[in-house]
C-alpha cells in the first residue's frame, strides 16, 4: 500500500506553479467553472476573496471563473451585504430547494450550491481566508482542466497557527490522519484532507451524498476515492493558508463529526450515542454540555427531482 501511495504521489502531486494561467485558459476550451463560497457570518474576509477572484479571475484577459457564488448560511451580520458589493451572487441557504427544509451545517450549504450553480466544475473556497490568493482557486481548478482522467483535487498548504508554521490542523493530525491511515491507507498521501478548498467535477459531486456538518470533507473524499478510485484523485500546493481558527471545545465538536462520519462509512451502521458532552467550568466547579453529533446526510444531488429536472433541460 505504500508503495501505491508513493506512487499516486509522484503522480498526482502538483504545486501551482506547474500550471500558468495561460495553459489552463488554453485547456478551458467549452469548460465552465463555478466557485462557491460557503458563508456563516464572514463579513470581516468574505469581501476581499470576492474582490480577488473577480479582479483576477473574471476579466477579459483571464476569464477562468464564469460564476462566482457566496452561499449564505444565515448569517446575522453583514456576510451577505459585503459580499454583493464586492461583485458575488449571495444565495440564501433557505431559498434552495424549500420544499426541503435546511439544517445548520457546512455541508448542507455545499450540498444546496449544487443546485444554483451550473459549472462543469465546482470549486468549493472557505470564507474565513486572510491575505486570501487565487491560487486557491487556480490550483484545485488547474488539474481538472488539464487532466481528463482527474475528477477531485484538494489544496495542500501550510496551517501557521499563532505565528508558529505547520502542515496539519488540529483535527487533522489528532483525528483525519489517523483513521485515514488505518482505514483508507490509499488515502494517506494527502497532505489536507480535511481542508475547505477543493474543486472537483460536477458529474462526480453529483453521485456523492454530501454530510450536513463538518464532516462533509472527509465523507467526499472517501467517497469519491470509493467512486472513481485513487487515480482520479490529486493535490496541488497552493502555499499557505491564515484563517480564523476555533477554540478546543469547538475542535472536539467538529471531531466528533468526522468520527461520525468515518463510523457510518465503515459499518453503514448507528451510533450508538449520536452526542458529545464536553465540560466547562462553572461557579460549583465543571458543568457539562451535551451536543448532538451530525448524523444527517443529504442524499447524492441527481437524486433530487428538481436538479435533474433542470440538468435536463
Amino acid at each position: 500500500m505504500l508503495d501505491e501511495v508513493e506512487r499516486w504521489l509522484a503522480r498526482r502531486s502538483w504545486t501551482v506553479a506547474d500550471r500558468p494561467m495561460g495553459r489552463l485558459l488554453a485547456a478551458k476550451q467549452e469548460t465552465t467553472v463555478s466557485v462557491v463560497l460557503p458563508a456563516l457570518n464572514e463579513e470581516a474576509t468574505v469581501g476581499e476573496i470576492v474582490s480577488v477572484i473577480r479582479g483576477e479571475l473574471m476579466t477579459p484577459s483571464a476569464p477562468l471563473v464564469d460564476e462566482l457564488v457566496v452561499l449564505d448560511s444565515g448569517s446575522t451580520d453583514a456576510t451577505a451585504e459585503v459580499a454583493a458589493a464586492a461583485g458575488a451572487r449571495v444565495v440564501h441557504r433557505d431559498a434552495v430547494l424549500p420544499r426541503l427544509p435546511a439544517v445548520p451545517g457546512k455541508g448542507e450549504v455545499l450540498w444546496r450550491s449544487l443546485l444554483v450553480t451550473g459549472g462543469d466544475v465546482v470549486c468549493f473556497v472557505d470564507a474565513d481566508l486572510r491575505d486570501f490568493s487565487p491560487d486557491f482557486v487556480t490550483g484545485t481548478v488547474g488539474p481538472l482542466l488539464t487532466e481528463p482522467d482527474v475528477h477531485f483535487v484538494k489544496a495542500m498548504h501550510d496551517r501557521p497557527l499563532a505565528g508558529e508554521p505547520g502542515q496539519g490542523g488540529r483535527v487533522t493530525e489528532l483525528v483525519a490522519r489517523p483513521l485515514l491511515n488505518l482505514h483508507w491507507p490509499q488515502l494517506a498521501g494527502f497532505v489536507q484532507p480535511l481542508g475547505g478548498e477543493y474543486a472537483a467535477r460536477r458529474s462526480l459531486l453529483e453521485r456523492l451524498p454530501f454530510p450536513v456538518g463538518y464532516g462533509v470533507e472527509i465523507g467526499l473524499l472517501v467517497d469519491a476515492l470509493a467512486t472513481v478510485g485513487l487515480d482520479a484523485l490529486a493535490q496541488v500546493d497552493v502555499g499557505t493558508r491564515k484563517h480564523r481558527h476555533q477554540d478546543g471545545q469547538a475542535l472536539g465538536r467538529m471531531a466528533a463529526a468526522i468520527y461520525r462520519t468515518a463510523q457510518l462509512r465503515l459499518a453503514r451502521g448507528h451510533l450508538v450515542r449520536p452526542s458529545l458532552t464536553q465540560f466547562e467550568r462553572g461557579e460549583r466547579g465543571f458543568v457539562p454540555r451535551t451536543y448532538q453529533v451530525d448524523t444527517e446526510e443529504r442524499p447524492p444531488m441527481r437524486e433530487i427531482g428538481e436538479y435533474a429536472a433542470r440538468h435536463a433541460a
